[in-house]
This record gives C-alpha cells, sequence and structure tokens, in this order.
C-alpha cells in the first residue's frame, strides 16, 4: 500500500427520478400517480418512470405496451429535454458554487470532487446534505448522494438510500463495504456478466475478491483488471471538469416496421441532418459513421466505415450511412435507424494509467 498519492473525497450526486419528477413538479395533478415519461403507444418506450411506478416493475427502457400491462393506471406524457437542460443547467449551478471539479455524467447525475472546496468546509458530508438541501430548496427537486474516497464507491453509496437520501462509506469502511456488496451493484457489473460471475461462484465483493488477478482477466478479459482493483478499494480516476465525448448520434423509432431501404432513406435523411446539426452545434467533427439497426425482433446490428479525414456535413454522413445501409441484405424488417460519428477530433491521446499502483484506502482527515 501506498499513502503519496492524491487523496480524494468524492460525492456523487443522483437526481431522484428526474424526468418523471420535474414533470410531476410541473403538473401538480400528477404527483403521487404513476408516470412514465416516454410513447405509451404499440412502439413506444419509457423513458424514466416515478417512484409510483417503480412499485408495479415499470422501468426506463422497458417497452409502453408491457409498462401497461405492468399497471393499467399508468400515466404517460411526452418528455420535454428542453425543460429537462435548462433545469440541469440551475442544479450544476449549485454544484459550483462548492467546486470547479464537477463531471457530470448526464442530465441528473454528477461527480463532485470537495477535498478542497470553495466553502472551505472539511466534511463532504456536510456537504453533500447542504447541496441537496439547495436542490430541493431552489430547484424543488430531490436528490440523493453518495460519499466515499473514489469515484466507483460514491456512485455505488448514492443508490442506496434513494430517493432523497445519502450516504457515506468512510475510509475505514471501504474494505467491508465492498466485500459484503452483491456483485449486481458493483458499477460495471451488467445482467449478463453477474450472471456469468454467479456460474463461477461470485456473488459478493467478498468472493471477488478472492480471485486472483490471472483468473479474473482470464475469465472477464480487459475488464478482469477493474474488477481486481475496485473491489480493493482502488480506483484512481479524477473527476474530470471537461469530459472529452467520444460520438455523437441520433436515432429514430418508427411507428411502423420497414422493410424497403427505398423507405429507409428518408429516414436516414432525417437522422444524418439531426447529426450534423449537433456536431456543428458542439463544434466537432469525426470520421467514423456508425449505422444502427433494429430489427423487428429486436436483435441489433451496427455497421461502421472510417473515413480518412473528420466530417460534419450532413450529405457526407448521409452518403456514408448510405453505403452501410446497402453493405449487405438486411434480416428481417427494421423498427429503429441510428447514425453516429466516434473518433472525434477531441479525443486526447490515453496516457498510460497507473492501473497497478495501490493506493491507500486509510484517509487521515474529517470525512
Amino acid at each position: 500500500m501506498q499513502n503519496d498519492l492524491p487523496i480524494r473525497k468524492i460525492i456523487h450526486v443522483d437526481m431522484d427520478a428526474f424526468y418523471a419528477s420535474v414533470e410531476q413538479m410541473d403538473n401538480p395533478e400528477l404527483k403521487g400517480k404513476p408516470l412514465a415519461v416516454g410513447g405509451g403507444g404499440k412502439r413506444g418506450v419509457v423513458s424514466a418512470a416515478s417512484y409510483e411506478a417503480r412499485k408495479f416493475g415499470v422501468r426506463s427502457a422497458m417497452s409502453g405496451v408491457k409498462a401497461r400491462r405492468l399497471c393499467p393506471e399508468l400515466i404517460f406524457v411526452r418528455p420535454r429535454f428542453d425543460r429537462y437542460h435548462d433545469i440541469s443547467k440551475k442544479i450544476r449551478k449549485i454544484f459550483y458554487d462548492y467546486t470547479d471539479k464537477v463531471e457530470p455524467l448526464s442530465l441528473d447525475e454528477a461527480y463532485l470532487d470537495v477535498t478542497e472546496n470553495k466553502k472551505g468546509n472539511p466534511s463532504a458530508t456536510r456537504i453533500a446534505k447542504e447541496i441537496r438541501e439547495r436542490i430541493f430548496k431552489d430547484v424543488g427537486l430531490t436528490a440523493s448522494a453518495g460519499i466515499s474516497i473514489n469515484k466507483f464507491i460514491a456512485k455505488v453509496a448514492s443508490d442506496y438510500n434513494k430517493p432523497n437520501g445519502q450516504k457515506t462509506v468512510n475510509p475505514e469502511e471501504v474494505i467491508q463495504f465492498l466485500e459484503d456488496l452483491d456483485i449486481r451493484k458493483f458499477y460495471g457489473v451488467g445482467k449478463v456478466t453477474a450472471e456469468k460471475m454467479y456460474q463461477k461462484g461470485i456473488f459478493t465483493g467478498k468472493d471477488l475478491k478472492s480471485k486472483s488477478l490471472e483468473y479474473l482477466d482470464e475469465n472477464f478479459g480487459k475488464s478482469g483488471r477493474y474488477y481486481y482493483y475496485v473491489v480493493r478499494g482502488i480506483h484512481n480516476s479524477e473527476v474530470k471538469p471537461n469530459r472529452t465525448r467520444k460520438s455523437l448520434a441520433a436515432e429514430r423509432t418508427f411507428s411502423e416496421n420497414l422493410s424497403s431501404e427505398v423507405f429507409m432513406l428518408e429516414k436516414l435523411d432525417h437522422i444524418a441532418e439531426e447529426v450534423s446539426r449537433r456536431l456543428q452545434k458542439s463544434d466537432v467533427a469525426g470520421k467514423t459513421v456508425t449505422l444502427k439497426i433494429k430489427y423487428s425482433d429486436f436483435t441489433l446490428q451496427t455497421r461502421s466505415k472510417t473515413l480518412p479525414y473528420f466530417i460534419s456535413d450532413k450529405s457526407i454522413i448521409l452518403e456514408t450511412a448510405k453505403d452501410l445501409l446497402y453493405q449487405e441484405k438486411l434480416q428481417n424488417s427494421v423498427r429503429l435507424l441510428g447514425i453516429s460519428l466516434s473518433n472525434l477530433n477531441t479525443e486526447k491521446k490515453p496516457k498510460q494509467t497507473e492501473s497497478k499502483k495501490e493506493v491507500s484506502v486509510q484517509l487521515q482527515f474529517e470525512f
């Protein structure tokens, strides 16, 4: 163990059912009722669900049909992203009153490094509580928070006392907390990986910790090293105030399945226009165009092409997407098309990391 690396106090703030909570705040008639933001029709998908709806098993990314089956009284409202963006800006403004080290993950969650903060407050726990109180007072919404020595543990902890709560994992509690943690709660362990771990007798952090680095590398590939270190409380990733965008995309789900490429070209035209608009608004360009195709049986296929130069122009994006569409015969009728641009001109060459370096989880000051 080494004690010569930076010591951090990290907060992960996560808004409670953000989209749904905004809709309930703006329309008091929706308060206390099961609500879904998204489409409730035959082709609709749930973008977010209120806690009242979650009690029935309604979750984001669920089809509107299934959501209605689980909760017949479910109320659907269309998303208003401009409104969500506006409120997100107000929330981030509160964050910046405490620290400039803010790393937004999405409209409704962010990491804050408050090791050194503008309030001179030595307690990350008290700062998190104050931030949550200010969000409620100034914005009218509740937030939950996780507080610990690194981003991984803070994110896991923020889910513990939801909604409208927080959890601090103090330095001396880190190892026990991780050993007791259900493997499904490890950030970065998805459903498929969790099932694979179960089959290998890994159910908790303690089980995961018992496996060697070689074993995890062999069975979980590149993620094996990540699992090996995070279960030991080692996660050296800093809060990055200016996160580099990796890709930019737009997609459309159709009201009826499309079976002819001719009909799809018109859709791709609109999608390419939206991608180009977003690229130019962000003043970025990319080299790799990816066409996303979701078939009527929900199978997903992607086709990519990397150009020798950066592009943001709609016509080039569209022509490349057309080439990808005609690259091979479609497997079935299509319910969704998407275009993304990656390999952007904002990306920096990765630096060598010190992933093998161990850091002490014992911090010697108030948390």
